[in-house]
């Protein structure tokens, strides 16, 4: 395949993880006898850009079509870390009701809502039609279109151009990357700035988070990579910020390369130097996760096993996309699992796809009394601990699956 960031040839994935469907696609009950198409899960790593990829085997335009089941409001967490990061923006740049915001992939509203709270003028850029349709709802202006250079064109000819772009997990969903930077440039006013979120590639390999690669995610940053790809269209990232969200994220802040308002911060020289050294510049260090992650999926199967041999029953937690990789590519069925709950009724009543597990209110789990609870969205396991609490009642526990299985 070719990288998708400096068109080098790349022979060999680094890691499998065998064929997997889609894991956004969520299945009606009417659907569940019919084909659902697997694509091979194998991972590439450039070693010209260092980009850490997936080959595209679904245009992104097919995944995030009219009907998508991720709505970010479903979050107590995700929603104070966005109301947070609106007043430590507004704080640290001022902006105002003179301001303009732009938000990429703003789903439901999530997080321009509190930028409109505080008074500031913003835009929403949502290709699917079920979640900007909430957003509209909630007032928000949203285009219902992908971001891209012609779109970002538009923007600028109709006099739009942003004072400050946010795109919060939005650009590993991008299979066309350079389009998609090129367009940011075009968007941006000169003196703005574009804060882009996205989960770090040294975290994926420190702490084995493989069940986040999924077809969804097209690639996987490290500042590095996103510092050339940026550079590469006249932008400069100037500083970056280590976040907790998803497992542990990098926060980025770019602007145009001839803004000289803007001083390049120390940490970015810092992070740089720390990914170095954690080996994100040499393949060999993707080579040898690889059988850290099989030797992961034998230690989940072998609790598993013991655990149902032993006559105990376990549901799941949530029904997130990496959660569908987990299960996938572990093998992990209704054999194992008989269901599993999440708040959003967006999914609630579907399958999962590939097993075929059912999706069921949380409710559900107070009722059953199960011995044990596998968490799927380990990233928010605190928020879950705390909203399930009441299983402690039955002697019931927790599993987390990652970065090693735990029992709490």
């Amino acid at each position: 395949m070719k990288c998708r960031i400096c068109d080098s040839d790349i022979k060999k994935y680094f890691l499998s993880l065998g064929n997997s469907p889609l894991s956004n696609s969520y299945l009606k009950k009417e659907e569940l006898n019919k084909m659902e198409p697997y694509y091979p899960l194998d991972l590439f790593f450039c070693e010209k850009c260092f980009l850490v990829q997936l080959d595209e085997f679904e245009k992104a335009r097919n995944i995030f079509s009219d009907e998508y089941a991720y709505f970010s409001s479903y979050s107590e967490s995700w929603l104070s870390h966005c109301e947070k990061y609106t007043k430590m923006m507004i704080d640290r740049f001022g902006y105002s009701s003179d301001s303009f915001v732009i938000e990429i992939a703003s789903n439901d509203g999530y997080l321009l809502q509190y930028f409109k709270k505080n008074g500031v003028p913003v835009l929403g850029i949502e290709p699917t039609a079920n979640t900007a349709r909430v957003a509209i709802e909630k007032g928000i202006e949203t285009d219902m279109v992908f971001f891209d250079t012609a779109y970002a064109k538009k923007l600028k000819s109709d006099g739009r151009m942003a004072d400050l772009i946010i795109g919060n997990n939005v650009i590993a969903h991008n299979p066309k990357l350079n389009d998609f930077v090129n367009g940011l440039k075009y968007a941006l006013k000169p003196a703005g700035i574009i804060t882009m979120e996205f989960p770090h590639l040294m975290n994926l390999i420190k702490n084995n988070q493989f069940d986040t690669i999924y077809h969804e995610h097209f690639s996987y940053f490290s500042l590095h990579t996103i510092k050339i790809l940026f550079e590469k269209f006249g932008l400069t990232v100037f500083d970056v910020d280590e976040i907790p969200t998803h497992g542990g994220s990098l926060r980025i802040y770019a602007k145009h390369a001839e803004c000289t308002v803007l001083k390049i911060s120390n940490n970015v020289e810092t992070l740089l130097e720390k990914e170095k050294s954690a080996g994100l510049l040499a393949k060999k260090t993707f080579i040898d996760y690889s059988e850290k992650v099989r030797s992961t999926k034998r230690n989940i199967l072998k609790f598993l096993i013991k655990a149902k041999e032993d006559g105990k029953k376990i549901v799941g937690y949530g029904a997130p996309a990496k959660g569908n990789t987990l299960l996938n590519y572990c093998g992990i069925g209704m054999d194992f699992i008989e269901y599993t709950v999440d708040r959003s009724p967006h999914k609630q009543n579907r399958f999962l796809p590939g097993t075929h597990i059912p999706v069921k209110e949380p409710d559900e789990i107070i009722k059953d009394r199960p011995d044990y609870i596998l968490i799927l969205p380990w990233n928010i396991k605190s928020e879950i601990i705390a909203q399930m609490s009441c299983i402690r009642e039955w002697g019931g526990k927790f599993i987390v699956p990652i970065p090693q299985i735990d029992i709490l």
